[in-house]
């Protein structure tokens, strides 16, 4: 499995790792099938700007390079834009992800948008085209709930 330089820069020195205490809003995401949960930590100013963002993932190279791209995309937007950093974006960002990988993209937008919908919330605003997130990116299968 090849995966490009950019993955492999971002799976060796992750951007933006870590934790934001008092975050405006916090969005947690899995994928029961391959073990892999992403935590994604947003500090909005009063403009609607991310100011920082941090993440926290278990997970593989793949899945760790996309949260620090994507956190690194988010960065400076306001949560509008923020909206604009789909799995699509991500990937093109990292030069291209395996197919069995593409999962770890869509991680990283539903963890974005799970944040933002936590900061939503938090502050009673609606982000335009923002749905409720799922907790598990793979809810819509046919699979039992524990």
């Amino acid at each position: 499995m090849m995966y490009s330089e950019k993955v492999m820069d971002h799976f060796s020195n992750p951007r933006n790792v870590g934790e934001i205490e008092n975050a405006s809003g916090v969005g947690t995401v899995g994928n029961a099938k391959c073990g892999d949960i992403m935590r994604i930590y947003l500090d909005v100013d009063e403009n609607q700007v991310i100011r920082d963002c941090k993440f926290k993932t278990f997970g593989c190279g793949a899945a760790v390079a996309t949260s620090s791209m994507a956190t690194e995309m988010v960065i400076g937007k306001t949560v509008q834009e923020a909206m604009q950093v789909t799995n699509k974006a991500v990937m093109e960002a990292l030069d291209g992800l395996p197919p069995v990988k593409v999962h770890c993209s869509l991680l990283a937008e539903e963890a974005i948008h799970a944040a933002l919908w936590d900061y939503a919330e938090k502050n009673h605003i609606v982000i335009e085209g923002l749905k409720k997130p799922k907790n598990d990116i793979h809810e819509d299968d046919p699979v039992e709930e524990e």
